[in-house]
């Protein structure tokens, strides 16, 4: 089987012995099981007479590693690949929407695309949280400075997040009474230009949030809770010491089962919640880490397995229909 990886262009520059990256695993698991795995970034799709292109680069695995030949970059049609996985990260910027445009131009009966670039561009990781609001906390999306003060007022204690960014780049905790609340609140709306997910504050943040996994229409019996950093109020720093292992609640599996159908019934298979104390405070579904490293030595398993048994049916299941 012919696989296309579209990765970020900071993980091609440290492609090999990058276990942090979720990819690592996946490339490594289907190279193990003699795929022909590719990698490209964004930048490198294009189309020709309305056919989409890319120019990539061959994978290899040596000594338990990957590695990808810097001297092979070639050309070829998308549609030379059974299988699509599209995982660059955010920022969601017009570069970002370009790449999935070119990819309307992708014949789905020959290659699968996970996740599904319509669907991918279409589903804001912040905004389109609210599709769960009564699992989410109390929030509003504006670029309102009055609404944002008012939220403020009301709640005590808030966060504000760009719908744009990831790992949480941007992201502000603002407290009712605060001598900067004008300035952070301009800082984040531009001055009022710019939409922002507002969030009511969760005591329990403290602890850090949950990161519950899903594959297709199913949630993983694994979990990490993911500790804030550096006296930070987040997760921002991805090491061993800031990922504890963590257990789904029956409450919990049962809230957000439903949520893993509606995604897997819009074309996003591989998705991730971050979760504090039950509720949900936004969905990954452009490139989720799935903290295969830490659950693997948490748990005992090979979780990139499963993933790949996975991602190999799904394929097998576009082919028959």
């Amino acid at each position: 089987m012919k696989v296309l990886f579209i990765i970020d262009r900071i993980e091609l520059k440290y492609f090999e012995f990058n276990n942090l990256v979720t990819n690592f695993w996946i490339i490594k698991s289907l190279l193990e099981r003699g795929c022909e795995v590719s990698i490209a970034t964004i930048d490198m799709l294009k189309l020709k007479s309305s056919k989409a292109y890319v120019h990539c680069y061959s994978s290899y695995l040596k000594d338990g590693n990957i590695f990808y030949d810097k001297d092979s970059q070639k050309e070829s049609a998308i549609e030379n690949f059974q299988l699509v996985m599209f995982r660059p990260d955010p920022p969601v910027d017009l570069d970002y929407i370009n790449a999935t445009y070119i990819f309307d131009f992708v014949d789905r009966s020959k290659t699968f695309i996970m996740n599904d670039t319509t669907a991918v561009r279409n589903f804001n990781e912040k905004l389109h949280s609210v599709m769960f609001n009564d699992l989410m906390p109390e929030n509003i999306v504006t670029s309102s400075f009055n609404d944002i003060l008012e939220f403020l007022n009301e709640n005590s204690e808030i966060i504000l997040k760009p719908l744009n960014q990831c790992f949480g780049g941007g992201v502000m905790y603002l407290q009712k009474g605060d001598k900067n609340t004008a300035v952070i609140i301009n800082q984040m709306t531009q001055n009022g230009s710019k939409a922002v997910m507002v969030q009511k504050y969760i005591d329990k943040a403290i602890y850090g949030d949950k990161r519950v996994l899903f594959l297709g229409d199913k949630i993983l019996p694994y979990c990490v809770q993911k500790v804030p950093s550096n006296n930070d109020f987040k997760f921002c720093e991805h090491n061993d010491s800031n990922i504890h292992k963590a257990v789904l609640s029956d409450s919990e599996y049962e809230s957000f089962k439903p949520v893993a159908q509606k995604l897997n019934s819009m074309g996003i298979y591989m998705a991730g919640l971050d979760v504090i104390d039950g509720k949900i405070i936004e969905i990954n579904v452009t490139s989720p880490c799935y903290f295969i490293k830490e659950i693997n030595g948490h748990f005992g398993c090979h979780i990139e397995n499963d993933i790949t048994d996975f991602i190999l049916s799904k394929v097998t299941q576009n082919v028959i229909v």
